[in-house]
This record gives structure tokens, sequence and C-alpha cells, in this order.
């Protein structure tokens, strides 16, 4: 099914057996701009995966803060795993199952759910991250690369967590073309660690809680840059690119993150069986709660495009690294959660606005350039 030509470049700083990247490594090309002018290019109508942002350099208070949250967080997360692993347990046979997450957000939770897997019921189950990009859908020859590794597959896709819901919409319509192409019958269903945005029927958590991995870039993804598809460097029908950050190896924290919250796995039966209990008396349909949410904030701020609008934790923590941002908007009640997403704004001088009446815990606002 795949062209044999296409072979993956070997990437990331996990260990193999943790994750395989299935991506062409960029890491010769200069691709990084200022947020500046990145912000008019995409804007104007360039796409964003053909350029790169600079990747954020934390202050000392800032990597301080990364290692609090984790202390203070990793139990939480490994609960959100365990209670997420477990429905996928229910769901797909483990037998044939291959877990696919969407790099770069969907990385530290596929290979938590892994190791999750691993331990509770002795499985090593293949774990592959795949590029998937707004508008121009999934790696479609990183699909045919797993699907050819592993005729019988049974992919569980996965993320670390919602925000609209873009990226729940742009894997439903990709596996649509794939399975019509192919004849395959690739289930779209996504698997998030935390689903504030109600767009997802199998979740850990649907709380907006800080996941300390969204506070950083490569250096708690596998030292992988977020995902490219520029056609001037990738040859048609190849794998989408990423570089590789070797030049970071001192500061990557990647494993330690894993090491932190899988330590706790054997820990926390009770409380997954508790939470995975209620859960199953729950309807976890999809109510699409924060797109809602989204519309309310853009009429009554006027905003023109709703791709200026970022809900939640993990979203909001990328409009103020990587892109240009107007203000931030945050729920008082979750305060306690938005101690970087504070920090940061401080640092680049962006207003903060209190606004209750959102199922979020923040949200960034992007400024028109």
């Amino acid at each position: 099914m795949t062209n044999a030509k296409y072979i993956p470049d070997p990437m990331g700083s996990y260990q193999s057996d943790d994750c395989v990247f299935l991506l062409r490594d960029l890491s010769t090309e200069s691709l990084e701009m200022s947020n500046e002018e990145r912000e008019r290019l995409i804007q104007s109508g360039t796409h964003y995966s053909e350029m790169l942002p600079i990747e954020y350099q934390p202050s000392k208070e800032y990597l301080n803060l990364f290692h609090q949250t984790l202390e203070e967080y990793a139990k939480r997360i490994a609960i959100a795993v365990g209670v997420v692993a477990e429905q996928i347990k229910m769901q797909k046979s483990l037998g044939n199952l291959v877990l696919v997450s969407l790099a770069r957000a969907g990385t530290p939770i596929g290979v938590l759910i892994k190791r999750y897997l691993q331990e509770h019921y002795n499985e090593n189950i293949p774990h592959y991250s795949i590029s998937i990009i707004r508008g121009k859908g999934f790696d479609e020859t990183a699909i045919s690369y797993i699907l050819e590794k592993h005729p019988d597959a049974n992919i569980q896709f996965i993320d670390g967590w919602t925000g609209k819901g873009a990226i729940t919409k742009e894997l439903d319509q990709s596996c649509v073309i794939y399975n019509e192409k192919h004849g395959t019958q690739i289930d779209s269903d996504l698997a998030v660690l935390a689903d504030p945005g109600h767009c997802s029927s199998l979740y850990g958590t649907r709380e907006d809680f800080l996941i300390p991995s969204a506070c950083l870039n490569s250096t708690v993804s596998g030292l992988v840059s977020r995902t490219i598809l520029n056609e001037n460097l990738l040859a048609k029908g190849d794998f989408h690119g990423a570089k590789f950050y070797e030049e970071f190896r001192s500061d990557d924290v990647s494993n330690l993150y894993i090491d932190k919250i899988s330590a706790y796995f054997q820990h926390i039966a009770d409380e997954v069986q508790s939470i995975l209990v209620e859960r199953l008396l729950e309807d976890t349909t999809p109510t699409w709660l924060g797109m809602k949410a989204v519309e309310t904030i853009q009429k009554e701020m006027e905003i023109p495009d709703a791709n200026l609008i970022k809900p939640g934790i993990g979203e909001t923590t990328r409009v103020l690294l990587r892109r240009v941002p107007w203000k931030i908007l945050i729920n008082p009640k979750c305060i306690d959660d938005l101690e970087h997403v504070l920090l940061l704004a401080k640092d680049k001088n962006i207003p903060i606005e209190e606004y209750p009446n959102m199922s979020y815990s923040c949200c960034g606002l992007i400024k028109r350039v």
C-alpha cells in the first residue's frame, strides 16, 4: 500500500519503543520566523504549516513553574490517562490495537497511554505519531505505512486536548476521504486527555485543567517541531515534515515528563475505576459546548474570524508562545490553574480580562494584523 521509497526518518528523543514518528526530517531547512512575521503571512493567506515559529526558550522562572506544576498535577494526569486508556481497552481489542497520536500535543499522551496499557495488561501496543494539519488533513502516507506494517490494525487516534473541535472535524473528514480511496474502515474516534470543548466521547476528563506538556514546545514533545507541509520542501506523496531540535537536548524534559506521570500508574487503580463507573452512566455524546462559547465570544467582541479565538488552557498557551495575542480571557473560577498563562501574559504585556461565561478556564484572542 505504501510507496517503498518513503521511509520515515529516525526522529525524536523518546525511547524507540515508546514512539515512532512518521515524519520527514527537515532540520537543515530554515523555516522559523518571528511571531509578528508569521501572523502577517497567516492572516494574509499563507498556510501556517508552511513555516515554523521560533521555539520559545523559557525563562528560569517559567521552567521552575513547569516543574512545579508537573509535581502538582502528575497524579491527576495519570488518573485521566488511566480513565481514557481503560475506555480504549473496552472499545477495542488490545490484540490488534495501534495507537496513533497526533503530533505534537498528542504525542506525550500517546506515550503515556502506551505505558499504562503495558503496565496494567502487559501488552506492548505499537505507537506512532503522525501529522495532521487544519485544512489539509492527516498524513495519508503515514496511515498507509501503518497499515502496511499492521494489516489488521485497529487504529486509535490520540490528542492532548480539544479546543473548538477543529482537529476532531479534520480527522473525521480525513478518515472519510482515506476510507473512500483505499476501501478501508478506519475509525475516526479521537481519544483525548482533556475534552473541555465537549467534542469527543472518549476522554480522561472534561475539566480544562493544566496539562504541563502544554506549557512547553519541543522540549516536552521529543524535541520535535510542529509539523510542516510545504510543497517546496517535500516530494509529492512523501511524509509530512518536522524539525528535530538536537540543539535543545540539554533542556529536554520529554522523558522526565513521561516517567514522572507513569510512576503513579501502579497507585491509581481505585480512582480510575471509580471514575469509570460514573463515566459508564453518563451521556458522553459530544455537544460541542465549547464551540457555542466561542460563537458567543466572537459575537460579543465583534471578532470577524473564529480562527482568531483559541479556547482552553492548551490553546491559550499556544497563542502566547507562537502567535500575536490581542488579549487573554480568564474564567475567575479557574484562576488556580492559570499561573503559567498569567506569567506569560505578564512577560509579553498582554491584557487580561475576566470572562466567566465559558466552559473553558481561559481563552486566547489573536490580534488582527
